[in-house]
């Protein structure tokens, strides 16, 4: 059996039509500003899924080809209840990303499961000002919000926001890359934050602060993160050679290969029952950010970690740049000024390059760190990273 698949522009419902997904109405496909329904990307995409998918989620893949992640309404159910149990009961959210994304198609999933409506953060673009005023346009006190990195530092520079912020029952921010140094600014000004990790094909995150949430289920093979439970994806829409790759039975159990490497930390265990102690995740970085530098492997996301963790460097972000003598060399990008205005110098510039040195070795050592306006985001908040390896292409 089929059901239609419905194509939703910037703009449209996606609330309403994800409620009518969820029910057994058209399955969606939202799109991020910008793409048409009508346009040549989608030329080849099916006018019918399987009955039990509800919503598809396009994700572009690290070689540019599109990804559909297909996921059924279980598997969004069986997520916004085991995020609702683990933040401890439902509330009214906040909607500052993107709908086209999945961490924004949380947000109304959860929602849904509370049987809250979701307040949006006006404006084309995230400001402290707009999400002081979606906040107050909240009725309960139970209250919610998922951000970025970038988002969380906006609100924590501006004093009204702050203020707004800590009121919340709880603060998750996507990603195990969440800067140390921005975490704990957050709790030391008295918000309740928490690291959400997981991606389209677990719909969403299924792990917070470490700890699966529901019946998630994490291992780790061959230093890989995999991740099981009920809020796996069926697979990617339209390619079956991939879904075959990154979704694996092993013993009757259904994984997903995450390609991040990671380990469990023997030193921050948790009360996982009377019975159990279990460790928390630690996720290290994506195992396909590893490139080769005059013949040593170097890992972008390690570098990056040791950035920012540094004062003023906690948006560092670090891609390969070529070199004629190494073949590729690190590069480290920020919106930070070196001219002291920001209380950063060129001085510090080095001291964090000899750091980064020092910790993980001379092939490690970037080349430079070069200061921009302001950082390449994608539309998901997340830095753009092919736009940042396309500056250093350039001719000089």
């Amino acid at each position: 059996m089929t059901r239609p698949l419905q194509v939703l522009e910037h703009g449209a419902d996606v609330f309403a039509a994800l409620r009518a997904a969820l029910s057994g109405g058209p399955a969606i496909l939202p799109l991020a500003a910008g793409e048409r329904a009508d346009g040549p990307a989608l030329a080849d995409l099916p006018a019918e899924v399987e009955q039990k998918v509800a919503l598809v989620v396009q994700t572009s893949g690290s070689t540019g080809r599109p990804k559909r992640v297909a996921l059924s309404a279980d598997a969004i159910l069986a997520n916004a209840g085991a995020s609702q149990a683990a933040l401890g009961g439902p509330g009214q959210w906040i909607l500052a990303l993107p709908t086209h994304y999945i961490a924004g198609l949380n947000v109304l999933s959860r929602s849904l499961a509370a049987g809250t409506e979701p307040v949006t953060v006006p404006g084309e673009h995230f400001t402290a000002a707009g999400f002081v005023a979606a906040a107050r346009e909240l009725s309960i006190p139970e209250r919610f919000v998922a951000l970025v990195p970038a988002q969380l530092q906006t609100l924590l520079d501006d004093r009204e926001a702050l203020a707004e912020l800590r009121r919340f029952q709880r603060v998750l921010v996507g990603g195990q890359a969440t800067p140390r140094a921005l975490l704990e600014r957050a709790e030391d000004a008295g918000v309740a934050v928490s690291r959400s990790y997981g991606s389209s094909e677990t719909s969403g995150g299924c792990v917070y602060d470490g700890v699966p949430i529901g019946t998630t289920t994490v291992r780790i093979r061959d230093g890989e993160v995999q991740l099981g439970g009920p809020s796996l994806a069926e697979g990617y829409l339209g390619d079956p050679e991939l879904t075959a790759d990154r979704f694996v039975t092993d013993e009757g159990q259904r994984w997903y290969r995450t390609d991040d490497g990671g380990r469990f930390d023997p030193d921050e265990s948790i009360d996982a029952g009377p019975d159990a102690v279990a460790t928390r995740l630690v996720v290290i970085g994506r195992l396909d950010d590893v490139f080769i530098s005059g013949g040593i492997k170097v890992s972008l996301g390690a570098i990056e970690r040791v950035l920012r963790e540094l004062p003023g460097l906690t948006d560092a972000v670090v891609v390969a740049g070529p070199d004629e003598r190494w073949g590729e060399v690190p590069v480290v990008f920020t919106a930070t000024a070196f001219d002291g205005s920001t209380g950063f110098t060129a001085d510090d510039s080095h001291r964090a390059i000899a750091e980064v040195g020092t910790r993980l070795g001379a092939a490690a050592r970037p080349r430079g760190i070069l200061s921009l306006d302001a950082l390449p985001l994608l539309a998901s908040g997340k830095p753009d990273r092919v736009a940042l390896r396309r500056r250093l292409a350039r001719p000089s």
